[in-house]
């Protein structure tokens, strides 16, 4: 809200010295009655639908994609720790770096996640990724990929408490033109399983990926990405179908249905719809 002064001199003076008398009674008012919790769930939620409209976005999508050059990256850290009637602890960390030079692009991610209550650890999760891509040009290019997941919790046989793969192999794109792209890539490499009962395989694993874009007009496209990863005891695949349309200049939308399978439990597939509205005036 903007407020327009018309007198100047004694008015501006008075307004300025009440807003310094009240504001702590307004910061503590905020606290107690829930306005910040509010607004920290609404950037929550504004994050969730950021995210998920984000991923029918791709950097690569028509070529070897312009990033500055040199080292460029973000780095986050999060802490928080109660005590009272109930004790707990949660530490969040992220990192993202990106080196490019010339043709070859290094991206490596990794979160951090850990928790406890009441003096119990209730979260120890690890995820880390490392992408190479280097690119002959437009079409052809080749990638080193390396992945681990960690689940320090894990207890069982049916739990996954370190899931790693390194691998590399060539990319192709397919089709190339503003209204579609279609590129897949697939690789060799070596895959690394250990349960939560400290039972581990290590054996040769198989890397396949497509991405697939289609524009039906100016504010409406298609997106298809699947992934896919085989060894000798286990197979694993990703596919996430989008459907991405742009009503007006403030209303957009995302639709999307994602499938996983993971031969190693119980109920192999899981599937989840989503949909994701952003507006704005």
């Amino acid at each position: 809200m903007t407020v327009k002064l018309r007198t100047l001199g004694a008015g501006v003076l008075a307004i300025a010295a009440a807003q310094v008398a009240f504001a702590p009674a307004a910061v503590a008012q905020v606290a107690i009655t829930g306005v910040e919790s509010v607004n920290d769930r609404i950037d929550d939620i504004n994050e969730n639908v950021a995210e998920d409209m984000a991923r029918a976005e791709d950097a690569a999508r028509f070529g070897n994609p312009e990033f500055r050059p040199g080292l460029s990256g973000s780095a986050s850290l999060g802490y928080s720790g109660k005590t009272g009637n109930n004790e707990s602890q949660d530490i969040s960390a992220g990192v993202r770096l990106r080196y490019a030079q010339g043709n070859l692009v290094q991206t490596l991610g990794a979160a951090l996640d850990f928790s406890e209550a009441n003096n119990a650890a209730t979260k120890e999760d690890i995820l880390a990724v490392y992408d190479a891509n280097y690119y002959f040009d437009q079409n052809f290019y080749g990638f080193v990929l390396a992945r681990l997941e960690s689940d320090g919790l894990a207890s069982t046989v049916d739990e996954n408490r370190r899931d790693a793969f390194l691998g590399f192999g060539p990319g192709y794109r397919i089709v190339n033109t503003p209204d579609m792209t279609w590129r897949v890539q697939a690789g060799v490499g070596v895959s690394y399983l250990q349960d939560g009962a400290r039972n581990s395989t290590t054996e040769t694993g198989y890397l396949a990926a497509s991405r697939f874009f289609y524009k039906i007009n100016d504010n409406v496209f298609v997106t298809n990405d699947t992934d896919i990863l085989k060894s000798k005891t286990a197979l694993r695949a990703n596919n996430d179908l989008g459907l991405n349309v742009k009503m007006t200049d403030t209303l957009s939308t995302r639709v999307s249905y994602l499938t996983e399978y993971n031969d190693n439990r119980a109920i192999r597939t899981d599937n989840k719809l989503g949909v994701s509205l952003v507006f704005g005036f």
